[in-house]
């Protein structure tokens, strides 16, 4: 099968979430099928990225936008220009000409089986027409997260711009969606959003996956509580939250638990430390750690900022904690956790599409006080910790990358499969001049 493969933004290094499930799947497809991934950038061509993609996806086409990269207050004055445009800011940023013509190349040529969008910055780029099978891989509802968003934002200029930001995208991506002929979703959550915008047969879960062979439990640890080298920590219980701090549902997971839920951790295990495992913390992460020193905090909150590997963390962890409010899509840290045998207290929306079951392999909470003592309970009972800790480990073993990988395939066979009402006729017409 010829795979086609387009994705906007860098793909290496794997750090995020959503590169982590395209990197997985790449590299099982590449293995078994004549895949072109086509990956776009902006700003300052880079030939060492361009080698490594190569070298890890034989194949690959690496092509620089020259875009500006903007952040801060450039990126700010930016938004505001395209205030008035239709298209959400998000996405239309994503907009290149040499892309375009590209993609329209390709299509016209009908080079390829199946066509593969990854998300929806990159269908700005996709021609109108798709005259090759073609499948857009939705990491999330990204509707869903502007919708979250302005619920829960409380400055009214922001309430004000996420809220029109969450219509713009809205009807953006109910379109985008419309106009694949498939869609492949990573929880049912978000394929029954989906559902409202097409047929059921035209949207798949394929669920996120875990590398079980990189995240796995500390073959050297004897104690299965506590694995910190810190001679304190079998006192000083250590919670981990893990994820990009240059994400915004992942900095308000941050600020609603130190703001909320700690003190009250604190105040029964005065000597539990909280570990912001991460890259790119901003100042409202990093002051949580400026002020642990406050007679709340006593300096039991420490911010990482990029780290080598997040396993080491996770394996000094004794709870890990996922409270998001925020977000869509699945998160790869609980499956990751889990899978070194950690046992993890997630709000609802944090374990969303996830396998799993609150009271068996995971706590749910979504109130400060209902998440505190869910905590304070594992960090008390050894036994119930373990007894989570096993559950959790079972739960991940199931979701091995190559098994999300072959049923990727499948999708994706099954659709190539699936010609057009135009290109079934043309073949049937051959058939009936063969006979």
């Amino acid at each position: 099968m010829k795979i086609l493969w387009v994705k906007a933004d860098k793909l290496l290094p794997v750090q995020n979430g959503g590169n982590i499930r395209t990197y997985h799947v790449l590299r099982y497809l590449c293995a078994r099928h004549e895949l072109t991934f086509y990956s776009y950038y902006g700003g300052l061509p880079d030939p060492d990225y361009e080698r490594e993609l190569q070298r890890q996806l034989p194949g690959a086409m690496a092509v620089c936008t020259g875009k500006r990269v903007l952040s801060g207050a450039p990126r700010a004055l930016d938004y505001l220009a395209h205030l008035g445009a239709p298209p959400p800011y998000a996405v239309s940023r994503f907009a290149d000409a040499k892309v375009q013509k590209q993609l329209q190349d390709w299509f016209r040529e009908q080079r390829y089986d199946v066509a593969v969008c990854d998300f929806l910055d990159a269908a700005v780029n996709f021609p109108g027409r798709l005259n090759i099978p073609s499948v857009l891989f939705q990491h999330n509802v990204e509707s869903e997260i502007w919708r979250r968003h302005a619920a829960t934002a409380g400055n009214p200029a922001k309430k004000m711009i996420y809220r029109m930001e969450f219509r713009k995208m809205l009807r953006y991506e109910r379109a985008v969606v419309r106009k694949f002929q498939h869609v492949i979703a990573v929880s049912a959550n978000d394929r029954s959003i989906m559902m409202q915008w097409v047929d059921a047969d035209r949207v798949t879960v394929v669920p996120t996956g875990v590398d079980l062979a990189q995240y796995r439990p500390d073959p050297t640890e004897s104690a299965p509580a506590n694995s910190d080298p810190n001679p304190l920590a079998a006192s000083a219980p250590l919670i981990t939250f893990v994820g990009a701090m240059d994400w915004e549902p992942n900095v308000d997971a941050v600020e609603y638990f130190c703001a909320e839920v700690w003190p009250l951790i604190k105040a029964e295990v005065p000597r539990a430390r909280f570990r912001i495992v991460g890259r790119n913390p901003g100042r409202r992460v990093q002051q949580w750690a400026s002020n642990s020193n406050s007679n709340s905090n006593h300096g039991s909150i420490e911010v990482t900022g990029r780290v080598p590997s997040v396993v080491e963390h996770l394996r000094q962890s004794a709870v890990v904690v996922v409270p998001l409010r925020i977000g869509g899509g699945t998160r790869l840290k609980i499956y990751e956790a889990m899978a070194t045998a950690k046992a993890v207290v997630s709000t609802t929306v944090g374990a969303e599409g996830l396998d799993v079951h609150h009271g068996r392999d995971i706590m749910l909470a979504d109130d400060a006080r209902s998440f505190a003592q869910a905590v304070i309970m594992l960090l008390r009972d050894p036994a119930l910790r373990r007894r989570y800790e096993k559950a959790a480990a079972e739960t991940a073993a199931r979701y091995d990358w190559p098994a999300v990988g072959e049923r990727f395939s499948e999708v994706l066979r099954s659709v190539a499969e699936k010609k057009s009402p135009a290109a079934r006729a043309i073949l049937a017409r051959l058939a009936e001049k063969k006979a």
